[in-house]
Parts: structure tokens; sequence; C-alpha cells
């Protein structure tokens, strides 16, 4: 066998998104697969017995992508959103079918946007979803030089891989579930509205918002309930549950009424703050949390799910050293632990449904028995690709950075690498994003990809990350901060790197000193660029979609001013704050050859922040290389067009074959 090459992205398959119907007896979940000769992506609607008396199988089939499978409380039913995946065909339809009946399947309402949230009222009589309504006037012609202007008065516009968003406001909906009918606005105005839960009685619905004037400068949002519109009638007003402090989302109605869970990321000024579990008791307001005493992050990125109420506890998921565990709250504790990444969940009483992720294996179902602990795995969705290709486990290790800090870190050796005969490898350190996520033990093509093609891969979570101690995450607040002064980004998360540089080539003798490449997107594009203007350690580089230039950031990306929440100031009072931590003020230190890559449609890290950075390097006679690649949002590397991510994991591999790989292995 070989290692994985990039076409192979086009092999591979993933589940996520499970939920039990409410016998526990059976699961949908939705099925992610790549097509590379449409360039498209494909999902499907699966079913698997939770007894496995079956094998799993599709329940939608035919052209078309279906997903966010829920049931009807009566359990007879499933309703799903199907698109025709035709990047040009806005119009989504929510659809109810039958297991056993496929040509039972029903089409209850479309809607020109993405249907992001869907759930049934606890009657089985109605559907609530949550979409984008356009505003009329606007969007009254496809052509965008025949709309009128965006008129603009807050902050927060656009949204990176969406688009303008303040004529395109988020709202929820209800739907007849014996249609087709057209839908009813349940909420209204100018302010975007998150999540969505139904009230046990099926009168009311919950969601988070924040609704008052000054939003966009304090970023609280409020929990919010509101009575459904009459038939005739418009929207009603929502009543607010929260002070408007914090930032509250997806709430989460327990099944007496009673109480409403939610998660919390605390102070919204004040980043980066662990998210966590908090309830509020509705006859009297008050609020308390119960994941405080874990420290640890309990809203990964990405694919946070509100709080599911399993009898009197709360399930949710945890990010801990580079694991994604599945905890529930009294008694607080692991539900489902281990060397994985946990994607998705779902339970009714005793049986715990979720997918999960390895380093060495997609996502694939899993069942557990609570009152057993047996676990079973249900699909294996990943079994083809994994039987005929060779994929390279991480090697977990630390590193102790300069203060005494322990870092976390891991090693992929390269596939077939002679590993005590002698060799030295070409290694490549990769940066994560965020800085407020995680690298860690679930499935990164990236990493199989650069290993199959004969580089070691070291990967860290440096202060900054999430998966620690929320101290650990705001080391790296700017020194300007009021509350928790840190080092600033390109501080202590640079010397984490650094060390983490050393200890892999002090613990693993086949890696080559002198054949370093360093590479990373969004901020790891930040760091990369900073570690080449302040050391000439690494022999290539490659930035991808990075920050350069953060006074230039925070002025036109899509969270343009949401630096402020980590630096301590705005950049209108202190610009010299952004520019210090910035890398492009370093641009003259840079001598290692530089591969930028970016997408022309980025709106989190706008092509500007490329174009700085190439440009001063041309003028100061540096030989960088630029890749753009058209009509990609931030997420080429994730969810981009197929055969882009191919063809970006191809001239990267180039990259560092051209000035790492030049003589091949070394000998010691």
């Amino acid at each position: 066998m070989t290692g994985m090459v990039p076409e192979d992205i086009g092999r591979l398959r993933a589940a996520s998104d499970p939920r039990l119907d409410p016998t526990g007896r059976q699961v949908a979940f939705t099925v992610t697969s790549v097509d590379l000769d449409a360039n498209r992506y494909r999902s499907q609607v699966w079913l698997a017995q939770v007894d496995q008396s079956r094998p799993p199988e599709p329940f939608t089939a035919g052209a078309g992508n279906s997903s966010k499978p829920r049931w009807s409380p009566e359990s007879g039913r499933l309703a799903f959103v199907w698109h025709s995946g035709d990047e040009d065909d806005d119009d989504h339809e929510i659809r109810i079918g039958r297991p056993g009946q496929p040509d039972a399947v029903q089409t209850i309402a479309r809607w020109p946007e993405d249907v992001d949230e869907l759930a049934w009222s606890p009657d089985g009589t109605r559907l609530a979803f949550g979409a984008r309504l356009r505003d009329p006037e606007h969007y009254a012609s496809d052509k965008a030089k025949d709309q009128p202007p965006h008129r603009l008065r807050r902050l927060f516009y656009r949204l990176d891989s969406v688009g303008w968003i303040a004529d395109r406001v988020r709202q929820l909906f209800v739907v007849a579930a014996d249609g087709p009918t057209k839908p009813q606005a349940v909420t209204e105005g100018p302010s975007q509205v998150e999540g969505l839960s139904w009230s046990p009685d099926g009168t009311q619905l919950a969601f988070s918002s924040g609704r008052h004037d000054r939003w966009d400068l304090d970023l609280a949002t409020d929990l919010f309930v509101t009575g459904l519109p009459d038939p005739d009638g418009g929207p009603v007003a929502p009543q607010r549950l929260t002070k408007t402090k914090l930032a509250h989302f997806t709430p989460s109605w327990s099944s007496d009424g009673r109480t409403i869970a939610y998660l919390t990321s605390g102070e919204p000024l004040s980043e980066p703050r662990h998210t966590q579990v908090g309830v509020l008791e509705l006859a009297t307001g008050r609020t308390r949390l119960l994941t405080a005493e874990l420290d640890r992050q309990c809203g990964p990125y990405p694919g946070t799910r509100e709080p599911v109420w399993a009898g009197g506890a709360i399930l949710f998921r945890v990010e801990d050293a580079g694991n994604t565990h599945l905890y529930r709250t009294d008694p607080l504790g692991p539900v489902v632990a281990g060397e994985r990444e946990v994607t998705g969940f779902d339970a009714i009483g005793d049986t715990v449904v979720f997918c999960a992720s390895t380093p060495t294996a997609t996502s694939e179902l899993f069942v557990l028995d609570l009152t057993t602990s047996e676990e079973r795995q249900v699909t294996e969705l990943g079994a083809p690709f994994v039987a005929t290709t060779e994929l390279v486990a991480s090697i977990p290790f630390t590193a102790t950075a300069p203060d005494g800090t322990t870092v976390p870190a891991w090693l992929v050796p390269p596939v077939g690498a002679e590993l005590g005969g002698g060799r030295r490898y070409p290694t490549l350190l990769n940066i994560h994003g965020g800085p407020f996520t995680q690298y860690g033990n679930r499935f990164f093509d990236e990493f199989q990809i650069q290993a199959g093609a004969g580089f070691a891969v070291v990967y860290a979570n440096p202060r900054g990350s999430s998966g620690g101690t929320e101290a650990s995450a705001r080391a790296i607040r700017w020194p300007e901060a009021s509350e928790d002064p840190g080092s600033g980004w390109g501080g202590v998360d640079y010397d984490d790197l650094m060390a983490v540089v050393d200890a892999a080539l002090d613990r693993f003798d086949f890696l080559d000193p002198d054949r370093l490449g360093v590479l990373g997107g969004s901020y790891g594009g930040y760091m990369t660029t900073w570690m080449v203007g302040h050391s000439d350690r690494f022999k290539a580089a490659c930035s991808e979609r990075a920050a350069n230039n953060l006074l230039d950031l925070e002025r036109n990306s899509d969270a343009a001013s949401g630096f402020r929440t980590l630096v301590g100031v705005s950049h209108v009072d202190d610009p010299e704050a952004y520019l210090r931590q910035s890398p492009i003020s370093y641009v003259e230190s840079i001598a290692t050859p530089l591969l930028i890559m970016h997408s022309t449609d980025d709106l989190r890290c706008p092509l500007n922040q490329a174009e700085q950075l190439f440009v001063a390097l041309r003028l100061l006679g540096r030989e960088p290389e630029m890749v753009c690649f058209p009509g990609e949002s931030h997420e080429l590397s994730r969810s981009g067009s197929p055969r882009h991510r191919v063809m970006r994991a191809e001239i990267i591999l180039e990259w560092f074959r051209r000035y790492l790989m030049v003589a091949g292995p070394q000998e010691r």
C-alpha cells in the first residue's frame, strides 16, 4: 500500500449529525462524500438500527444532497433538508419521508436560502426552521448591478462563505407538516437570530439574539422566547430572559418546561473564554453555570450543538488535550472518552449515539449503552479507503517552553520511513488556525497527505489554543489588555512552537534539522509569516489565508472590530498595538522562500492580507510565490471545491519538495 495522495480527497466519506428516533431503536445520520468528477460534495441521509439487526443503508437516494435528518415525535416520519447540489441553485426544500416507504417523500416547503436548523413541534403538526430572510426590495433582481445599495448602520454586515447579511437577516419560521404551505415568520427585524428550541407544550420557541441598540459594540447576546404567530397575523414580540451583558446561545428546553439549558462564552469583550453550559430557571430567572469546575472548552468549533437533555442530565462536548469527548452533568463527567474526536451525538434514555474520528479513521457512527457501558461501531464508511491506503498513527510527545510551560505535541512519521536505519527526513511544522482551536486525535487529510509524500509532520497546541486551561488560552492576549494581559500573538505561542521543534528533533533522530518547513492557515498563516520574520531556521514556508496586517484586518475583515476583544484597545485608540504584533511589520527580515496562498473571496482574512505581503517582499527583491484560488472563501482547505482542495494540496507538496527534498532522505 502507498500513503495518501491529494486525489484521495475524493475517496473520503464521513458520518455526522446522528439523531435517534423517539423509541431509541434507530438512528438517522448524514453521510458526506466527495465527487471529484462533478467537483462537488454529496450528502445522503442514512438509517441504522441501534441493535445492528440490519446493516446501515441510505434513506435518501437519487440526485441532490440531503441532510439534517429530524424524527417526528411519534417516530414514523423523518424530515430533512434537500438541495440540488448545484452551487447556482439557491432553493432548499424541507421534505418529509417515512422509513420503508421510498415513494412517500413529500416537499412541504421551499426556501431561497440554506435551511440551517430544523425541529419538529412536540405535537408533530409543524416544523420550525432557521434561515436567512432576503429583503425583497434589495433582492428583487438576481443581478447585482440591478440591486439597490446596501444601507448599513451596524458592524458585522458580511460573513465569510455567506456574503452580505445586513439585508439577509437570519430569522425563525414555522411551516405545517402536512404542506406544502408557505412558511410563517416567527421573528422579524434587523437582528440576527440564532438557535431554535420548542417549549414542551409547543406554544413557544426559544432563541438567542442581540436585539439591543449596541449589540455590535458590546457583542452581548440574550436568550429570548416568543409565541407563534396567528395564521393571519405577524410575529409576536419576543420576551428577553437574560440580562444584556454576556454572550448566550443555543438554548435547549427541558422536557418539564421549567428550565432552559444554553451555552455561554461569558464576557464577549474579553476573549478568549471557555464556552460553558448554563441553565436558566424560567420561574425565577436565575442562571447558573454547570461546567466551570472543568476549566475546559465546552463548545468546540466547528459543529457546536445545543446542550442535549437526557433524563435529568445534560450532554455536551468538551475539548481536552487534543481530544473532543462527550460529557454529562449530574454527575459531571465523561460519557465518551478516549483518543478521538466526537463530532456529533444524540441520546434517548440510556442509549447514546455519536460520530467520532481518530487520526487514522474518518468519522464513523457508534452506539453506547449507558446501562452496560458497551460501545459498538455501527458504520465502516472509511473501510475501503483504509484498506488500500497506508495511514500513519500520530505519536504524542511534549515540549518544554523557555518559561517551563509544557506544550502538547504530536508527530506523524513519513509513510514507509526507516525509523532506525540511519536516514533523516524533511519535517513540516503545521500550525492550526484560531488560535482558540486545537489540533489532536482526529483524521486530518493534510497530515496524511504530507506523510504520504515522505515528510515527517509535527503539530502542537501552543498557548492560545483550546483544549487546555482558560489561563493558557488567554496567555496571548495583548499587553495592553486591562484584564489578564499577556504576550500578544507572536509571544509565548512562538516560544512554544519553537520549543516543539527542538523537542521533536531531540526525541526523533530520523528528523533532519537542516530540512525544516513551516506552514499554517489563518492564525496558523499569521504565525508562519511571523516565524520566518523572526527566525531563519526554516528552509521553506507556506503562509495561507493569513492575518499579516492586524491593523488592516481590524478594519476590513467580516469580523472587523473583533480583535479589540483580544488586544484590549481599539485600533482607533492605539493603532501601534496592532502593528507591533503584525508580521508585515517585520517583512524586511523575511529571507525564507515563502509560498503565499489565499482565496479571492475570503472575507475573514481578505485577499489584501496576502497582497500586502507579496508586494512588500517583491519590492525588497525577494522571490515569494503567490497562489490565489478564484471563487473560494476562508474555508478552502475544509469545504472549498474538491478540485481546488486537490490542487492546493499538490501545490503545497510541490513547494516543499522543491526546497526540502532536492536529494531525498539524507543519511546521518
